[in-house]
């Protein structure tokens, strides 16, 4: 087998096929969003991952290579924040080349706060970036700084949005992590802003993002879930859905539209409504571990072999080997794993394998 040949098809224990790769290219972010990095664990004192142990872009190109060989369609950029990596441009030159072995360009997105994005969306967008999400919690400062625990204004944020649209990288999902008592009062607010003349026509997604359990620092409480349903109680008081049709198999996020025609939201529901009998993702780390699941507790080392001097068809090798004994279902699972005590789930912090 080569790295540029076809496994087909390639499948978990549950049927699942690789098709989505999630790549975290630094494990470094300018904020300190409560969810994903709190303050009190990724303080001054805490050890980010030293230069030389992160992958180089043409590693992560190779890698890349072996996971397009077996599958994956589509390849998001994610951190921590990835607009902090140097020269990430080339890195996206470099893959936005790549193509699936039927000849199929493969599609390059990328996660982002935003923060730095309006300096830098339009040389995303010429050196091949497909699209981007961005991560966007509150409307109001208060909330805002609430959530990110930074000091950034929401203007820094929306600014960037603005120029992501004209760029052309559309269209740019906006994604917001609902919380019980701290940002859920901003639901409608948000929907209002992103539905407004402003941004009519402009391809802008909403998305709601239940609040999830990822790692094991953010202090995650059933309570502070705002289910979808009540998300989508809330906004259809005000603005009468439609729920419409996933774009593709496996889309995580459930998709609606006013009944108005005005634009379209969508809702992650990761906790109340598990997708894990469709996920098709594998999540690669800023240092070359290889993880079959957002919560997952281990990885498989990829860059060990690959600075070894490994083949591409011995590393093709590794990850088909991982994949096809891949049986993770945690959001299934989650209630067994929340009786667990913390040293019994330590899971893998999500700004080291990216969301």
């Amino acid at each position: 087998m080569t790295a540029t040949s076809k496994i087909a098809p390639l499948a978990d224990t549950l049927q699942r096929p690789l098709h989505d790769l999630r790549i975290s290219v630094t494990d470094r972010c300018n904020l300190r969003c409560t969810y994903c990095m709190p303050r009190e664990f990724f303080d001054t004192h805490h050890k980010f991952l030293p230069r030389a142990e992160l992958l180089s872009f043409e590693e992560i190109a190779r890698l890349a290579r072996s996971f397009i060989a077996l599958g994956v369609q589509k390849i998001r950029l994610t951190g921590g924040e990835p607009l902090l990596r140097r020269n990430i441009e080339q890195l996206i030159e470099q893959l936005a080349k790549l193509h699936t072995p039927q000849g199929k360009p493969v599609e390059i997105t990328l996660t982002t706060n935003a923060v730095l994005l309006s300096r830098q969306a339009q040389s995303l967008k010429d050196a091949g970036l497909a699209r981007l999400s961005v991560s966007l919690d509150g409307l109001s400062d208060e909330v805002f700084r609430r959530m990110s625990d930074s000091d950034v204004p929401v203007k820094t944020v929306l600014d960037g949005i603005a120029a992501a649209q004209g760029a052309g990288l559309a269209p740019v999902k906006v994604n917001m992590v609902v919380k019980r008592g701290v940002n859920d009062h901003e639901i409608i607010p948000m929907v209002e802003y992103f539905r407004a003349a402003h941004f009519k026509n402009s391809g802008i997604v909403l998305r709601f993002i239940e609040y999830m359990d990822v790692g094991s620092t953010n202090g995650w409480r059933m309570d502070d879930v705002v289910t979808a349903k009540e998300i989508l109680e809330q906004i259809a008081a005000h603005y009468p859905l439609r729920q419409i049709a996933p774009n593709y198999t496996g889309e995580v996020a459930e998709r609606w539209s006013y009944a108005d025609g005005s634009g379209e939201i969508g809702v992650i529901a990761s906790i109340t409504q598990a997708f894990c009998q469709s996920c098709t993702r594998a999540r690669l780390s800023t240092d070359g571990k290889l993880y079959t699941c957002l919560f997952a507790t281990e990885g498989l080392d990829l860059r060990a072999p690959l600075r070894e001097g490994a083949s591409d068809s011995a590393l093709s090798e590794l990850i088909a080997g991982r994949w096809q004994q891949r049986a993770d279902r945690y959001s299934q699972l989650r209630m067994a794993a929340t009786t667990m005590s913390p040293s019994q789930n330590k899971k893998i912090e999500m700004s080291y394998i990216g969301g």
